[in-house]
């Protein structure tokens, strides 16, 4: 099988008030995936289940994400996900004790088996 890159989508995403990497992880993957509608699959002919996803996610603290309620974004395909540092959080200068606004980036390649099919006579 050879599987080939075939698009990269980005995202940002924000946790405002609570605090979780998670949130501001999953809200980048959806602004990645809803700006786009992209109909790669049936172009080739196969299967979404057949797409090998990989999702990166940015942000200041990579570990506290749960990269299991990441992957779930995802409607279809095999998904894979890493977390690692970037982003960027943001203190409150007038509630210092407050949780940081926290802003993730998603970076995510969908990648395609696109071997050469013979057509049927």
């Amino acid at each position: 099988m050879s599987q080939l890159p075939m698009i990269l989508e980005l995202g940002v995403g924000s946790a405002l008030r609570s605090g979780s990497y998670t949130k501001a992880a999953c809200r980048a993957v959806r602004d990645a995936l809803w700006r786009n509608s992209i109909n790669l699959v049936e172009v080739f002919g196969a299967e979404k289940s057949s797409m090998r996803i990989t999702a990166e996610i940015a942000c200041q603290n990579p570990d506290a994400i749960d990269l299991t309620a990441v992957q779930a974004e995802f409607p279809y395909g095999n998904v894979t996900a890493a977390a690692v540092q970037g982003g960027l959080d943001i203190p409150n200068p007038n509630k210092p004790d407050q949780p940081r606004a926290i802003i993730a980036h998603a970076a995510i390649i969908v990648s395609l088996d696109v071997t050469k099919k013979e057509r049927a006579a």
